[in-house]
């Protein structure tokens, strides 16, 4: 009896200096032991993921690969796989598993060492959310304490979710998610037993038990957490027979890219950063969502790149990038020693790296990156002649060995189902098109490669704009008694400039005169010196101001009368967004590139709320939502129906009287409903077209990144596509056929969608060559739209056609 006692009394005294102890320890650690409070709006680390209007992802910004998933959508036998290996009675204990410690405490006695740490999953949690892995006991103490305070706050399922998306698996995967798409390239649904039970084993290891890196060992840790399954009665015995017997599969899977657009993605990183911080952005899980549209995008991203290969064909072959051997001196490279060379090249765009391993006649054979062999015909081959410089090409070539040689490492690209010799373009080029209705950009490219450069040529290049700036000057001549009947005359301009000491004679491009002109004509085919003349008419400063009114910077618009000839520097996005205003009836809309931005979990942060381009009666009730009114619906009017012409021309073919606008080459896209305007600089160092219906706006620019490089000139050649056109590079040789072929793109799916004329117009029949009133039915006259009060009042003499007995002046400037 009284050794029970004694018994008793030692126990009670244990017991209560156990308490005293943890009170103590409790009390001591208690200003170190965080709240874990925050765990109730814990926000994970997940990297941000940028998206298509129509959910494709582009491309994804952070250091942690995560993808967060609800307890929900968790798959049973996973949940399994971790608790039978990790925790097994983590539904039963509050955070801690007393048999564990107690098993932990033996290890330590028997042994000395800390081989077991005891951690339940909620103990985990306290780790990974609060404290370090570093093995002291003061840090598993904090960490006990720590578990039981979460087990108070949150459910079993809540610790077990967070737990599920926190813990490292490798290859910078954190949580289950992003496991399973970084190892197998599958969202966790579709993993097999096996595969769970893999990711189920990463926790205790990652680096050591990485598939990837270590299969073998990756392989028995999988098998011993199918074991444990097997035990615990999760799965039965064919279960366990069949996902052992099953290989390693696991590779590394970057994300799921479905459409690479690198300058968007660059354009929302850097938006996000700035409206964010850098920390949330790459790390809160955003998901922002573009205005771009897929199939949009990625044809405004091909239309360019083989634009710029169309326009590097035709100027010659710069030569292969280097000599891995001389045919008739070295020993050629064995494949696995070309494979090792090839190794090293960074393959931009479309081009990937190839070295030359037999040449015939008319054909050669290369050997890829990958380990392919090609064959190169003489289609791909015969175009390439030498190139001189920019303005001179070498004789075409006969046959292949005048242009290829065994051990030449070259580039090749894949077209029309064929393999073509090729070279990094020298030009750069932008493309943006966007919906002039509501500023919504549908695609944007901002170079050939963005891995090349990236520098963002569609908003950040300043290029002068050359005839593109016309319509704005003309628009600002409708605005002072202009008409698009009025007559100036195309004629030479030889202005003596008292300060500089000479002469500025403005020409046209080409040099061809035909004296009085209508407006509408000489637009459509962009007469230079007509365009100065109505700068002159108007005055420099009200058309600069004019100019003002589209968005254009104040700074680059040049007042001088260069202006008149594109002299001011403007960027693609900027440019279009100007034309929009032609499209939309006359408003000044907001590009924007984001339609919505959301939480990791999938709620709504933000969303755009973009102006529109408003008729006037909603521009009354709600004018909160509609973009300003900067010129009238009239001249918005006017001006994109005079580069309607610029595209179909006017006059008659069969009376000999027919001309064609700069534009013409759009017409191929067989739409009348389409408005463009070439632009080309002096020197062509820059050219430019843009061209739109009412929903659909497009620019394109191409030039070097040198600015004030021109891009020359090419000799024709037979072995270049019928549409490689040769002369003078110019907007409508160089920068249309990109157009053309992104626009055949983002218009196959559009009705037709013409700008039709607003109220307040009033349409007469004009004689084409006078702008007079006419009262023939023939090719010799046409219907023109005028303002209320500015249409002509005379009629042209009916015995000739050609000389009026009145016509309409302008109230101010020069006619002739």
């Amino acid at each position: 009896m009284n050794l029970l006692k004694r018994f008793l009394l030692f126990s009670v005294f244990c017991l209560s200096f156990a308490v005293i102890t943890l009170l103590s320890l409790y009390y001591y650690l208690k200003s170190d032991i965080p709240s874990v409070a925050v765990l109730k709006d814990v926000q994970l680390q997940t990297p941000m993921q940028v998206f298509t209007r129509d959910g494709k992802l582009i491309n994804q910004f952070g250091e942690k690969r995560r993808i967060p998933v609800k307890i929900a959508d968790v798959p049973k036998p996973l949940i399994q796989a971790v608790l039978a290996t990790e925790d097994n009675r983590f539904y039963e204990h509050y955070g801690i598993d007393p048999i564990g410690l107690v098993r932990s405490a033996l290890v330590l006695i028997t042994t000395g060492e800390k081989k077991q740490g005891a951690s339940t999953i909620t103990m985990q949690v306290a780790r990974n959310f609060f404290l370090t892995r570093e093995k002291s006991y003061i840090r598993k103490i904090k960490e006990i304490f720590i578990a039981i305070h979460i087990e108070q706050m949150l459910s079993k399922d809540e610790i077990l979710e967070l737990y599920l998306n926190k813990i490292e698996l490798g290859n910078r995967a954190f949580g289950i998610g992003a496991a399973a798409q970084v190892y197998y390239g599958k969202s966790l649904s579709e993993l097999s037993l096996a595969q769970m039970a893999m990711i189920a084993g990463l926790p205790k290891a990652p680096s050591a038990l990485n598939p990837i890196r270590n299969p073998q060992r990756a392989e028995v840790r999988r098998n011993v957490v199918l074991g444990r399954m097997l035990s615990e009665g999760y799965i039965s015995k064919a279960e366990f027979n069949q996902a052992t017997q099953e290989p390693v599969s696991a590779r590394l899977h970057g994300a799921e890219i479905e459409l690479y657009a690198p300058y968007i993605a660059e354009m929302v990183r850097s938006y996000m950063v700035a409206q964010y911080g850098e920390e949330a952005a790459y790390n809160n899980g955003y998901k922002v969502f573009t205005t771009v549209e897929s199939d949009i995008q990625a044809a405004a991203q091909q239309a360019l790149m083989n634009n710029l290969h169309d326009y590097d064909e035709r100027h010659g072959y710069r030569g292969p990038e280097r000599r891995l051997w001389s045919p008739d001196i070295d020993t050629p490279l064995s494949r696995e020693d070309i494979l090792a060379a090839l190794n090293s090249s960074n393959e931009l765009g479309q081009l990937k790296a190839a070295v030359i391993t037999k040449v015939q006649e008319k054909q050669a054979s290369a050997l890829l990156k990958n380990g392919e062999t090609v064959v190169l015909e003489w289609q791909g081959i015969g175009w390439a002649r030498a190139y001189i410089d920019d303005n001179r090409q070498g004789d075409a070539p006969k046959q292949a060995s005048e242009v290829l040689a065994p051990g030449m490492q070259v580039w090749l690209r894949r077209h029309q189902q064929q393999w073509y010799l090729a070279q990094l373009p020298a030009a750069s080029s932008a493309l943006v098109s966007l919906d002039p209705q509501d500023g919504r950009i549908k695609a944007l490219v901002g170079g050939y490669s963005f891995e090349q450069s990236q520098f963002n040529r569609a908003t950040q290049a300043k290029r002068q704009v050359g005839s593109n700036i016309k319509p704005f000057i003309y628009s600002a001549a409708l605005d002072h008694d202009y008409t698009l009947a009025t007559i100036i005359n195309d004629a030479p301009i030889n202005h003596w400039d008292k300060s500089q000491g000479v002469a500025w004679r403005p020409k046209n491009s080409p040099e061809v005169y035909d004296g009085p002109i209508r407006i509408r004509r000489a637009l459509a085919q962009s007469k230079n010196v007509v365009s100065v003349r109505l700068l002159r008419g108007v005055g420099l400063d009200r058309t600069a101001d004019h100019l003002l009114k589209f968005g254009f910077l104040e700074q680059d618009i040049v007042r001088s009368e260069s202006l008149a000839l594109g002299s001011a520097a403007i960027t693609p996005l900027e440019l279009a967004r100007g034309m929009s205003t032609f499209a939309n009836g006359g408003h000044l809309i907001e590009p924007y590139f984001i339609s919505e931005i959301q939480d990791a979990f999938g709620n709504v942060k933000a969303t755009s709320t973009p102006l529109l381009a408003c008729d006037d009666a909603m521009q009354e009730d709600t004018p909160t939502q509609c973009a300003p009114r900067v010129i009238s619906e009239q001249n918005a009017f006017l001006i994109a129906d005079a580069m309607y012409s610029s595209i179909w021309g006017g006059g008659s073919w069969r009376h000999k009287t027919g001309w064609s606008g700069t534009g013409w080459r759009a017409q191929a896209l067989k739409r009348k409903d389409l408005a463009g305007k070439t632009g080309t600089t002096n020197d062509a160092v820059d050219t430019w077209f843009s061209g739109f219906n009412r929903n659909v706006l497009t620019t394109v620019w191409v030039g070097f990144d040198d600015a004030g490089k021109p891009l020359g000139r090419t000799a024709y050649n037979s072995a270049l596509p019928q549409n490689q056109s040769s002369g003078a590079e110019s907007g409508a040789h160089t920068a249309q056929p990109a157009w053309v072929d992104f626009m055949r793109v983002a218009l196959q799916a559009e009705p037709l969608a013409p700008i039709e004329p607003p109220p307040g117009l009033v349409s007469v029949r004009i004689d084409l060559a006078t702008g007079l009133l006419s009262e023939r039915n023939d090719h010799t006259s046409r219907f023109e739209y005028f303002l209320p009060e500015t249409q002509p009042t005379k009629f042209v003499l009916d015995n000739d056609a050609n000389t009026p007995f009145e016509a309409p002046l302008p109230s101010t400037g020069e006619l002739f």
